[in-house]
């Protein structure tokens, strides 16, 4: 997936720049989309657990506390080595639709590379499953990896592409997913539809990131808003409903006000100080 050329990493979290001259100023589409909490505790302790109980070292380690504390390190960092394995995967795969798209388009790409990333990690049947969708859905793409603005509510992203459908505009966004017991991709989370009505919802999109141009977002006007979880097994596309799209809406932009709360405190300093105690004077006054 090609890194956003505007995208910044921040202690605020990803945010966005108007041109490669010019300081972020908007926060990512997922930055304000993470300040909605998450309950993973109960993941984390699993993964160690898990981490822990298949080490291969796990038997050399009795009788030697350091050893034991050795293992129990490496299970401390499972569920960050699981996350960051996963993320380097999903950026494999997204580059992979990325390239398909551009050949598609008669742009230059890198479609053959991109596919043996794939298989040099053993994923290629990620690449061959969406071949297959694309096909069967006859995507026609118009604009892949697009980034858009929103001045109103301050915000910028990337989307993974714009597509004619069946005649229908879509935004799409693509989730790499594992697979089930059952030969299934997992299912997707629900925040996707904050992400796809937030794209849909942009005022803008970049024509030239040097320069800074930008022209009026020309695809928010009633698309299809599809999220498509792409496995080793199949590929699911899910349509959000248009029953509740104002209300994922409404929550994105309660989520962009946390966010800017949260990064003026931060900014403010620091919230707590050091005290020393009172003068010795003082103390026997008292």
């Amino acid at each position: 997936m090609t890194d956003p050329l505007l995208a910044h990493a921040t202690e605020y979290g990803r945010m966005y720049a108007r041109s490669t001259s010019e300081q972020f100023s908007v926060p990512s589409i997922t930055t304000v989309i993470s300040q909605q909490p998450h309950g993973l505790d109960g993941w984390f302790g699993y993964m160690g657990a898990s981490s822990l109980a298949k080490d291969p070292l796990l038997s050399d380690c009795l009788g030697s506390p350091a050893k034991i504390k050795q293992a129990i390190n490496r299970a401390a960092r499972a569920a960050e080595t699981y996350r960051d394995d996963a993320a380097r995967r999903g950026d494999r795969v997204h580059t992979y639709c990325e390239q398909v798209a551009l050949r598609a388009l008669g742009r230059p790409h890198a479609m053959k590379e991109a596919r043996e990333a794939l298989a040099a990690n053993g994923e290629e049947a990620f690449a061959v499953r969406f071949d297959e969708w694309w096909e069967l859905f006859r995507v026609e793409p118009l604009a892949p990896e697009i980034t858009v603005w929103n001045k109103a509510v301050g915000y910028a992203g990337t989307l993974d592409l714009v597509a004619r459908i069946n005649g229908r505009i879509c935004l799409i966004d693509y989730k790499t997913k594992g697979t089930t017991r059952d030969g299934q991709v997992k299912s997707l989370d629900d925040k996707v539809v904050m992400q796809l009505v937030a794209g849909m919802k942009a005022e803008e999109s970049l024509v030239d990131p040097v320069a800074g141009t930008w022209e009026p977002w020309k695809y928010g006007e009633d698309p299809v808003l599809l999220a498509v979880a792409i496995g080793e097994t199949e590929v699911r596309p899910v349509r959000a409903n248009p029953e509740v799209l104002k209300h994922h809406w409404w929550k994105f932009c309660a989520l962009r006000r946390v966010w800017e709360l949260s990064a003026d405190t931060i900014s403010a300093g620091t919230a707590l100080l050091p005290i020393a105690p009172p003068p010795l004077t003082q103390a026997r006054t008292a």
